[in-house]
């Protein structure tokens, strides 16, 4: 039996977080196994519990959610960030998805879509809101375009869509070993640290 998602909720608010553990605690496959409610305490307990998925608030007292996001890519084995947020101005979650989200999804999001979201984010997927991807596309000049293989173009396509390797790998009709080539080779081209970067490159030059 695979062992369950584990899942670190961060919020400053008591409530939320005890909502939202009351929830995931029986979702099967998600394991709830720490709190936090800023910043700071986000990133000690994601180093001392190792979590698969952040459930990230972004607006918190002292260290905020970007800031923290910036933190957790710092550590040896950085977790997958599933920002939550009540804020539904498309504009706020901009810095989050910048510092490397994996997507975000809304407080008032259906029970089941939020750990549909968190099975997704920690299979690989990137979850770009329609909203969001609009506003990168609009409000970002596109970077220089470093050169990519034709290959490397559909990979980068496929994982902009959200598709996890092992679907790329279905879609295109090649190993998943040779897709995980490919991505590392978009990564070091296009100068970037995760797919979330990556997927971001593809919405702003209008590959997708």
């Amino acid at each position: 039996m695979a062992e369950p998602i584990r899942v670190l909720v961060v919020d400053d608010h008591p409530v939320v977080r005890q909502g939202l553990r009351t929830f995931l605690d029986v979702q099967e496959g998600i394991a709830v196994v720490g709190e936090a409610e800023d910043g700071a305490a986000c990133l000690t307990e994601a180093e001392r519990l190792h979590p698969d998925v952040v459930l990230l608030d972004l607006r918190m007292p002292g260290t905020d959610g970007v800031a923290a996001l910036r933190g957790l890519h710092e550590l040896d084995t950085p977790p997958r960030v599933l920002v939550i947020t009540s804020f539904t101005e498309p504009t706020a979650v901009l810095p989050a998805v910048r510092a490397g989200a994996a997507g975000y999804v809304y407080k008032d999001v259906d029970p089941p879509a939020l750990a549909a979201a968190i099975r997704a984010v920690h299979a690989g997927h990137v979850l770009l809101h329609p909203d969001v991807a609009r506003l990168l596309a609009a409000g970002d000049a596109p970077p220089v375009a470093p050169t990519l293989t034709t290959r490397e173009r559909e990979v980068l396509i496929e994982v902009a869509r959200g598709r996890s390797n092992r679907e790329i790998a279905k879609a295109l009709a090649v190993s998943e070993k040779t897709v995980k080539t490919h991505v590392s080779a978009i990564l070091g081209k296009l100068d970037v640290q995760d797919r979330t970067q990556a997927a971001l490159y593809a919405v702003r030059t209008g590959l997708v």
